[in-house]
């Protein structure tokens, strides 16, 4: 937001706006798991889904322009790969 010429007030309030939506959202889920614990296991596939999505289609386009581009990309890799080995090996 600072990029595009909002004020540093204006988008450290947007950023507090848009994260206090959160806890209210983690109670009404918290006692929505109660109704729908057999179906948990999909919604929580699917966001893992969708912050996959948000990654690729935002960070990685972003990351693989400039000079250091090797980095990023290098980088997003080996993250990549350690979540997926602790994954397996934490189960």
């Amino acid at each position: 937001m600072l990029s595009e010429g909002t004020s540093k007030g204006k988008a450290f309030g947007y950023g507090v706006l848009s994260g206090a939506v959160e806890p209210v959202a983690a109670a009404i889920t918290i006692i929505a798991t109660t109704f729908i614990k057999s179906a948990l296991p999909y919604l929580l596939g699917f966001a893992a889904g969708a912050m996959i999505y948000a990654v690729v289609e935002e960070l990685v386009p972003e990351m693989s322009q400039g000079k250091h581009s090797n980095i990023g990309t290098i980088s997003f890799a080996f993250g990549f790969t350690l979540m997926l080995a602790l994954d397996v090996a934490l189960g």
